[in-house]
């Protein structure tokens, strides 16, 4: 079959596209990838696979699409694929209103998190179940990452079959290694008995950052490593200012590392893996973490707390709040025994249920590939 793999900006094609897209391939088809151009799509053409960029937009204004829905029409009817399978609501939305409009014979959807599930104004989330419920309607298999949202789409009509695949990442990559561990902490200059937090996520406000800076105060003695950046297409608060007081405050303890591709590297290195969202479909970072045997401190949200069981391997604190987040973090800083308990026990459990090899073999079964 020739299947195409869509999703909205090159961050997303990298991280969340790739590997199902190297799965499909390895059973024989062809794959097509698309999204917005970016350097992160270099990666997938190395590897041999064709993207087509398209100016695919994040923004709720209909106007700013049009172009992008003429040029995915234009494709779809030169390409003809016989599977189009799409991502992330708006350029999920559009690429199925493209497929349908140019009769592509099979359309999927994966939903890595609905919009009307996230906090804001009521019209907007309004606006979001509207379309999600006309994208439904053009959709014949329709996926969800966490079981929560795959449960709202079967309840709110969306989609009386959708079905949640999960989410995986590959634990020959991710994994405990005490020799990386030693090499990478005496290269940042942290004693083996420093605890080391790190986050891991673009640099947006709904991640909880600025949560996670100020409850950093109240953990004395712990250092803290940033991973990430903000995106060209991120919209919402400049964090600058967060950060800046956060540096002023915790010193030497703050470790602004930026966009890293040594991400397996760091987590060996860390100590406590922190992610405080206050929305998520089912983050990849915290599986990433549990596959290195991290404990994991988090929020009481959809996704986060389908991956960890609070009290076993790792605590979840109420979304936006400082105080419970900030005890939460101090409790497993100042006990190593703890951490090691929680970090074995969410690698077990990461082993046994999010590992890539399922999850992409799972999600190719359901698509009939």
């Amino acid at each position: 079959m020739k299947i195409l793999e869509l999703a909205n900006v090159d961050f997303s094609l990298r991280h969340f596209l790739l590997p199902v897209m190297r799965g499909a391939r390895a059973r024989g088809h062809e794959v097509v990838g698309i999204s917005a151009e970016g350097p992160l799509l270099d990666v997938a053409r190395d590897e041999g696979f064709r993207i087509i960029p398209v100016p695919l937009q994040r923004s709720l204004n209909p106007r700013a699409h049009l172009p992008a829905l003429s040029q995915l029409r234009q494709i779809m009817r030169e390409e003809r694929f016989d599977l189009v399978h799409a991502h992330m609501p708006i350029s999920g939305f559009l690429a199925r209103a493209a497929a349908k409009l140019e009769g592509v014979p099979r359309i999927a959807y994966t939903c890595h998190g609905f919009l009307f599930n996230q906090p804001g104004p009521l019209w907007r989330r309004g606006l979001s179940l509207g379309v999600e419920w006309l994208g439904g309607c053009m959709t014949d298999t329709f996926l969800t990452v966490s079981e929560e949202e795959a449960r709202d789409a079967r309840r709110l009509w969306i989609h009386r079959d959708a079905t949640a695949t999960g989410n995986g990442r590959d634990p020959a990559i991710f994994h405990p290694d005490a020799a990386t561990r030693a090499a990478l902490r005496a290269e940042m200059g942290v004693a083996e008995r420093d605890c080391v937090i790190i986050g891991i996520s673009r640099l947006v406000r709904h991640k909880g950052w600025p949560e996670l800076l100020e409850a950093m105060e109240s953990v004395p003695n712990a250092h803290l490593w940033v991973v990430g950046e903000r995106l060209a297409s991120d919209h919402g608060e400049d964090l600058t200012p967060h950060f800046a007081r956060a540096a002023a405050s915790l010193g030497p303890r703050l470790r602004m590392l930026g966009y890293r591709h040594d991400v397996a590297s760091l987590l060996q290195a860390a100590d406590i893996f922190a992610l405080p969202s206050h929305f998520e479909g089912l983050p990849m970072s915290i599986i990433e973490a549990m596959l290195t045997g991290l404990p994991i401190v988090s929020t009481d949200i959809r996704g986060c707390r389908e991956l960890v069981v609070d009290g076993q391997t790792g605590l979840l604190a109420p979304p936006m709040q400082v105080a419970p987040l900030g005890a939460a973090l101090a409790r497993l800083a100042a006990d190593a025994p703890l951490r090691q308990r929680m970090g074995v026990a969410g690698l077990a459990r990461a082993r046994e249920k999010f590992t890539e090899s399922a999850v992409v073999g799972r999600t190719l079964d359901l698509l009939g590939l």
